[in-house]
């Protein structure tokens, strides 16, 4: 399977999940996305379309002690127990986890847990 094809796939199950997937102020989605080197986590309110929290492996804080496992998942358990922690500052206890079209397996699955970990229920 080649990358595009890969692509194709993974946007095609992205839109499939995003039909019943929806954030709202009560219920914000967690939307992950990750690159070969990097992921990302976003917090979103889709009834306004606003970003609540982020956290990546490229974030100022979390760069320093991710390094360069931000394609691991190791770095991805540090982007998870971020957002958990900024969620919960900032009042958010439940999410709908969005895993954008990835496999729930490997970096995906290791952030969730450790959102999970970190005081967040979805």
């Amino acid at each position: 399977m080649g990358v595009a094809r890969r692509t194709e796939s993974r946007l095609r199950r992205k839109k499939r999940v995003r039909k019943k997937v929806k954030g709202n102020p009560v219920k914000p989605r967690l939307c992950v996305f990750r690159s070969t080197q990097q992921i990302y986590a976003q917090i979103i309110d889709d009834s306004e379309g606003r970003t609540l929290a982020a956290a990546s492996s490229l974030s100022d804080d979390l760069r320093s002690r991710i390094g360069k496992d931000g394609g691991n998942k190791k770095g991805a358990a540090l982007v998870g127990a971020a957002i958990g922690k900024l969620a919960l500052s900032k009042g958010i206890k439940k999410v709908a986890f969005d895993r954008n079209g990835f496999l729930y397996h490997g970096r995906v699955k290791a952030l969730s847990d450790a959102a999970r970990e970190g005081g967040l229920e979805f």
